[in-house]
């Protein structure tokens, strides 16, 4: 299995959290995690930063923000240039899948614990 540098938009320390659970399950799948919440913190040894850190080689942006919440990221994820963006349920934002799409970024409407869990990440 490869390891794709993922940055998990949305990251937070709350166990019952879907994106705490992904960040997790990526780890121990070997991936690289980079995660960007509202409080700072740790999960499964991923410090969670409170602004936008530079990044460089992203394959995966996986997003547990919902759609208002997303503006502020456009430039931040068309500037990262990951291979894909996957929107899990509850993210769906179509102004951002064209947005993606124009500067060829896949789009992905999925979830990733799912993907992860049946070996489609």
């Amino acid at each position: 299995m490869k390891n794709k540098k993922t940055l998990v938009l949305g990251a937070t320390t709350k166990p019952d959290r879907y994106a705490y659970k992904a960040i997790n399950m990526l780890t121990q799948k070997g991936h690289t995690v980079l995660a960007i919440g509202q409080n700072q913190g740790e999960v499964a040894g991923v410090k969670i930063y409170t602004k936008a850190v530079p990044v460089k080689n992203i394959d995966t942006v996986t997003l547990y923000l919902n759609p208002k919440n997303q503006r502020d990221y456009y430039n931040y994820i068309v500037e990262a240039q990951p291979k894909r963006v996957i929107f899990n349920p509850g993210t769906e934002n179509p102004e951002l899948y064209q947005l993606l799409e124009l500067n060829n970024i896949k789009v992905d409407v999925a979830c990733t614990l799912v993907l992860l869990a049946t070996n489609q990440y």
